[in-house]
């Protein structure tokens, strides 16, 4: 629930993009949430255009007391350019200014991160090596350490058998297609690999079929919610000069 704090022209607006739903909240800079926690449909095969018109029409019950924005968005994004985009609208995505075209339109600097990785700036204790997972249109993923963010790697696309990526392997197609018993069956799979793999102090896991999961987790292993993920947005902006995250501006 939102708090009853007054809201501040020092405030975050923070937008989480996903395949299926677009979130917004606003945030002062603790991560407390001052507005209630919105969403809407995601278009299929959303353009870039669908997705700031998403966000304009989102945001309109909000007053305007933020001076920054934060994103999160489902694919590679590299100095607030999107590099891919996977579960959106195909061959639309590649060299998209989307940082850029939403500063325009709202008159305010934005980050524009992946998605899992401002997931997990909310969600992590800061403790030694902690994975993220996202399970809901696609696969993600974000590795921080001690409470920062380590490069982005889209783990998502490395191969799982000969035919498939992780996203293909653990998305909510395949979830579709196979249904939720043998689902849960790759995603313990999935889980195995990364503990092999990575021996992470922590893994979360998120997004919407973080719902589906019908099996007894291990001890450190936490389902989190996007409720508690897109309060990243507001230690993107706090933390964010670590990490030389790049700020792009409105232009006039």
């Amino acid at each position: 629930m939102a708090t009853k704090k007054k809201a501040e022209n020092n405030n975050i607006l923070s937008i989480d993009i996903g395949g299926t739903s677009i979130k917004t909240v606003l945030l002062d800079e603790s991560g407390n949430m001052l507005t209630e926690y919105l969403k809407s449909k995601t278009p299929a095969e959303a353009t870039p255009k669908d997705i700031v018109t998403g966000i304009v029409e989102l945001i309109k019950p909000f007053p305007d007391s933020y001076n920054r924005v934060s994103i999160g968005f489902p694919g590679y994004v590299k100095n607030g350019i999107v590099k891919t985009a996977p579960n959106l609208a195909k061959s639309k995505w590649t060299d998209v200014d989307l940082a850029q075209r939403v500063a325009n339109e709202l008159g305010k600097p934005v980050r524009l991160v992946n998605d899992a990785d401002q997931q997990g700036l909310g969600v992590v204790d800061g403790k030694g090596f902690e994975i993220v997972f996202t399970v809901g249109t696609g696969f993600g993923t974000a590795l921080l350490f001690d409470g920062e963010l380590l490069p982005h790697l889209e783990l998502a696309h490395f191969p799982i058998n000969k035919e498939e990526d992780y996203d293909d392997y653990i998305g909510n197609k395949a979830f579709e297609k196979i249904g939720p018993e043998r689902w849960n069956k790759r995603l313990k799979k999935v889980i195995e690999i990364y503990k092999t793999v990575f021996n992470y102090d922590t893994l979360y896991i998120g997004g919407g079929n973080s719902k589906q999961i019908d099996f007894k987790l291990e001890d450190n292993i936490r389902i989190v919610t996007n409720r508690d993920g897109i309060k990243g947005g507001a230690k993107l902006w706090k933390l964010a000069d670590k990490y030389n995250i790049f700020t792009v501006e409105p232009q006039k």
